[in-house]
Parts: structure tokens; C-alpha cells; sequence
């Protein structure tokens, strides 16, 4: 597969990367390689990754307990505290191994370290593949809320392997599915439509649709690196997504979703909201509900559930001015970003996603 330019660094696949990334660390003067893995990757992805590399820069592995809860500042205080302990410095390199809690923290953990330390991304996750490691966002939570703390800084490249999808739960797979069909409704209703029936889809091809969901989130980000306009299409079905995948976490009643799952969630409600706003008519909207709902399962919201989530949405960081600030569709494979939504209209979306 060709690699894919983004901003100032590429993005290579498969075997293609690991040539790359050798002839990058024989080419570069480095004093010594950090890996920084979470309890998962490196019970099941480090021995799979380390073979390929070929390096006489001494390496260290720095592990951390995986799952969302631990993306936090503490876990950042403890990382650079073993890179000093471990000799890192200006002239170390991080690669990050993991999924998109590895990689936004990793990212956050190196571009900070000394006032930024390079960086590479090998995402093992199907969600971190197609969009935690692409486009240089990094950062962690703070409490309960998403991605609070963190810069914009990229890689200095992104190398997508496949093969560590064979690591994951159906869960996990599924959880990163929900980007892929995001950038099918915000930009390719061709794209979109490849997953109306999943016992369809050739997963021997699964590779290329892997590419093109990189491909269309680059196109975006090239076009607006810091998010100052078109990247806030990207964050259709996030707005609501994000709080409920918030308010679930902190919640100790209730079962942490994972991230594609609220998104999925998120999706279907901000698409109701399209339709109400007649930007999509209702034979889009229930072929987008119909289509997500075959794929997750439903979750159940509480009367008094409702209330908290939207409370958290005032943080969402894409509002502005005080005002929350919505990524809807406009027809499927279009978006209409800036839309203001009054409350009474995410109270009816939250009544149409349980009816």
C-alpha cells in the first residue's frame, strides 16, 4: 500500500513501515529509544513488533496500567519520571505502541518532556489506527472529562499495521468500526454505504477500507490542522458521544462503554437532530439508525440519566463563547459544522434512540 503524506509526516502501512521506520532510526542521530506500551500491548503486541526493529540504539520499554481511567496527568507525572530516571533526553525518541489511549498519552507525554521530544505512533487498535494516531491530537483526560488537557503536535510518522488487529475483542473491533462509518457519513456516502451490510463486507479487502478511513480523516486535517473550521466535522457524533462515554465512566451504577460505543450512540442522536434541523430526510435517518443499531447494542438511559450528560456537554471543547457547538450531516456524506441545538431537541433525540 502507498504511504499517505499528512502534515509533515507519513503514514505507512505493513511491511512497508517497518522498512521505513529502520531506515529513519539509522538515518536520525538519536541517543536512545523509549517504548511506551500499556499492560496490554505489551503482554500481546510488543513480541510481535520488536523483531522488526533493527537498531543499535539502546532500548527501554515503559509500561502503564491499561484503560481509559488511567489517562490521566498522574500517569503522565509517573512517565516522566522513569523517562529522567532512565537517562531520556532531548535527543530521545518515543514510540508509542498501543491503542488511542497509548497514543494520545504517549503523544502528550513526549511532545511535553523537555519541551517536546519526537515521537512515532504504531497503533494496535483498529480506533487508534483510523483515528487516535492521525493528525496530531494529543492529550488526557481530566476526571471524567475527555481529552481536557492536551497539545496538537505530530509524529514524526504513523506506522498502521493490521496485523495487530488480531489481538483485539469483537468489542474492541467494533469500537473503532464507529469512526470508520463517522467518516463515511460526514465525507463518503460510497464509504457509508460499504457497511450497510456487514455480512457483506470482505474483511480479506478490510485493509483498504482501513486506508480509505485514514485517507478521508488526512483530507480533512490537511485542510485544517488546529481545528479552526472544517476538522470540526470530525467530531460528529462526539458532542453527545463524549458526554455519555463521561458520564458513564463516573458513574459507578453503570457500565463503562467504550469509546466507539458511545460515539455510535452519539451518532444516532446527532443524526435525529440533522433530521429535525432538515438536513437529512428520514429515509437517510433510519437507514443510519437501522445500520448502527445492527452493529451495537442498545443502551439503556434512565430517566435521571439524561439531566448529567447534558450537563457535561458545557465542557465539550468545542464550544465557544459559552454556546455548544454541533458537527451535524447535511445529507449523508456532507457536514454542517457550528450548529447551535437547544435542549429541548437533545431531550426528544434521547426519547427517539430508546423508542
Amino acid at each position: 500500500m502507498q504511504s499517505i503524506q499528512a502534515n509533515n509526516y507519513p503514514i505507512y502501512f505493513n511491511e512497508s513501515g517497518y522498512e521505513a521506520l529502520n531506515l529513519f532510526l539509522n538515518e536520525s542521530k538519536y541517543s536512545n529509544l523509549f517504548i511506551i506500551v500499556d499492560s496490554n500491548t505489551n503482554e500481546y503486541c510488543l513480541s510481535k513488533f520488536l523483531p522488526y526493529l533493527a537498531t543499535e540504539l539502546t532500548i527501554e520499554i515503559v509500561e502503564f496500567e491499561a484503560g481509559e481511567p488511567n489517562k490521566n496527568i498522574e500517569t503522565c507525572v509517573q512517565l516522566w519520571n522513569v523517562l529522567t530516571e532512565l537517562g531520556a533526553d532531548r535527543k530521545s525518541l518515543v514510540l508509542n505502541l498501543g491503542g488511542g489511549v497509548v497514543t494520545d498519552l504517549g503523544g502528550f507525554v513526549a511532545s511535553t518532556f523537555k519541551r517536546g521530544v519526537d515521537f512515532i505512533h504504531i497503533p494496535t487498535t483498529l480506533l487508534s489506527m483510523v483515528d487516535a494516531s492521525v493528525g496530531g491530537k494529543t492529550g488526557v483526560d481530566l476526571g471524567n472529562l475527555k481529552n481536557q488537557i492536551g497539545v496538537i503536535n505530530v509524529p514524526k510518522m504513523v506506522l498502521i499495521d493490521t496485523q495487530y488487529l488480531e489481538t483485539l475483542s469483537k468489542e474492541e473491533m467494533r469500537s473503532g468500526l464507529a469512526e470508520m462509518l463517522k467518516h463515511g457519513l460526514i465525507y463518503d456516502k460510497g464509504y457509508w454505504e460499504k457497511f450497510l451490510d456487514l455480512k457483506s463486507v470482505d474483511f480479506a479487502d478490510f485493509d483498504e477500507l482501513i486506508y480509505r478511513s485514514v485517507e478521508i480523516k488526512n483530507e480533512i486535517v490537511m485542510q485544517d490542522p488546529t481545528e479552526k473550521n472544517i476538522r470540526k466535522a470530525l467530531n460528529f457524533g462526539h458532542t453527545l458521544g463524549h458526554a455519555i462515554e463521561s458520564y458513564f465512566l463516573e458513574n459507578e451504577n453503570k457500565k463503562s462503554l467504550l469509546h466507539g460505543e458511545a460515539i455510535a450512540i452519539g451518532m444516532i442522536l446527532e443524526s435525529f437532530i440533522s433530521l429535525e434541523k432538515d438536513l437529512i430526510n428520514s429515509q437517510e435517518y433510519n437507514q443510519i439508525k437501522t445500520a448502527i443499531k445492527g452493529i451495537y447494542d442498545d443502551v439503556v438511559f434512565e430517566e435521571n440519566d439524561i439531566e448529567p450528560i447534558m450537563e457535561l456537554l458545557i465542557h465539550d471543547k468545542k464550544n465557544e463563547y459559552g454556546n455548544i457547538q454541533f458537527a451535524l450531516i447535511e445529507g449523508i456524506g456532507k457536514i454542517k459544522i457550528n450548529q447551535s441545538v437547544e435542549n429541548e431537541l437533545i431531550l426528544k433525540a434521547f426519547q427517539d434512540y430508546k423508542s
